[in-house]
């Protein structure tokens, strides 16, 4: 099992370019099953994720071919051979589910694994299956798959009026929008812009959609979907990880396709923290105006609130802030996994149930440490970045499914990283 290996060198310069959203990437593959013309995209990363997304629509019949080292994906469904999600593949990763509201839509029948992915907490599927079954879908869940069947054929609009904001189920729901009979108004929907970039890949396709990065999305069914080319959104979970190098072991780093709009209330808390972030013609400088940042207190949201998918590695540069920080977990609720490993690199940090409280020290010490999931894994990799002699972390597997080229990118800046292959 592969690990990476991390020598602290103190402050670091360069540019880091910034890959296709995840994310993104992965709500908008299952698209290509709401129609029988071809969906490209542009600008998608190269990921394990990515890779089990791939495998998940071939097995269903539909091609996937990834063009210039990757970074093109060109789908095609023109025929549907299977309609169920196999346990095998969607265990995996939790964006499996995603191929239930664009097979349902289409051809009115699915059957879906209930999904796995990192373990950070109870994710059920239920907003999802409340979601088809206000759009008319009768669903069973037997032996661990959801059986979903549309009567007649087809969904119908309605009002999914979501109780909790759910990225998951909005996007599943949206998709399964598209080609059902009449309109659909999705309230309470999430506002990511991960739900944007899916809405205008959508209508690109030729649907009918009203109100996206909103709470109320309005979609006019249509009766049939085309092919179209869409580039994937910069992801803003890559882009907020890579602004906290230069925050947590100084120096200045230029994220390269980075928007301020996707970060917004994250550069809020770096600029309380002490850290300059400016935009430049081709994305977001980051410096740390101090020798050390200021502790400052960060509660989870929904969009545009912020991240939980950031609050890991914020956590990594608190860990040396001046001052202490509480960091409250609002999204799920086994989120603070990686507090015992940062602990071992000389952190002072006591979590209570979904919340964790950071007094800061003046340095991290190298220590052999283990990744336990996605998120925590980069953290880890962050505050070795900061720490005195060197760090192995291990169990980076995690690391793969969500960052490409994490230690050429660190390199450039000039970054002692390198993998330790098993």
């Amino acid at each position: 099992m592969d690990s990476i290996l991390v020598r602290g060198n103190g402050p670091l310069k360069g540019q880091i370019p910034i890959a296709g959203a995840k994310n993104a990437c992965l709500t908008l593959m299952p698209a290509t099953l709401l129609s029988e013309e071809p969906l490209t995209l542009t600008n998608a990363p190269r990921l394990s994720d990515i890779a089990t997304m791939t495998q998940l629509l071939q097995s269903l019949g539909a091609e996937v071919a990834g063009l210039q080292q990757g970074q093109v994906l060109a789908m095609s469904s023109h025929g549907i051979t299977n309609h169920t999600a196999d346990y095998d593949i969607v265990r995996k990763m939790r964006a499996s589910i995603l191929v239930l509201g664009p097979l349902l839509a289409r051809d009115g029948h699915a059957v879906v694994s209930l999904p796995g992915g990192c373990a950070i907490g109870a994710r059920p599927v239920d907003l999802h299956q409340r979601a088809m079954e206000a759009l008319g879908a009768e669903i069973e869940l037997k032996d661990g798959y959801l059986h979903a069947r549309a009567p007649g054929g087809r969904l119908r609009g309605a009002v999914i009026d979501f109780p909790l904001v759910s990225v998951g189920a909005t996007e599943n729901a949206l998709m399964a929008a598209t080609l059902a009979r009449g309109t659909t108004v999705i309230k309470n929907a999430a506002r990511e812009p991960e739900i944007v970039d899916l809405a205008q890949c959508l209508r690109a396709m030729g649907a009918q959609i009203d109100g996206e990065g909103t709470s109320t999305i309005t979609i006019q069914g249509v009766d049939r979907l085309h092919g179209a080319t869409h580039p994937v959104v910069a992801d803003r979970i890559e882009l907020g990880t890579y602004m906290l190098v230069p925050a947590i072991c100084g120096g200045e780093v230029e994220c390269i396709g980075g928007r301020m709009e996707l970060v917004g209330a994250f550069a809020e808390k770096l600029d309380a923290a002490g850290v300059s972030v400016t935009e430049t013609e081709r994305g977001l400088k980051v410096s740390r105006r101090g020798d050390r940042v200021r502790a400052v207190d960060v509660v989870t949201e929904p969009f545009p609130g912020f991240p939980t998918d950031l609050q890991a590695q914020m956590m990594a540069l608190l860990c040396t802030a001046e001052g202490t920080s509480v960091l409250e977990e609002r999204i799920f609720e086994n989120r603070f996994m990686h507090a015992p490993e940062l602990t071992r690199m000389g952190a002072n940090i006591e979590v209570h149930g979904g919340t964790a409280t950071v007094h800061g020290v003046a340095k991290l010490k190298g220590a052999r440490v283990m990744a336990t999931d996605l998120r925590a894994s980069v953290s880890l990799i962050l505050a070795a970045l900061a720490a005195e002699g060197e760090t192995v972390v291990s169990r980076v597997y995690h690391l793969d499914r969500g960052y490409e080229k994490v230690e050429e990118k660190l390199r450039a800046c000039g970054a002692q990283i390198e993998r330790v292959r098993a």
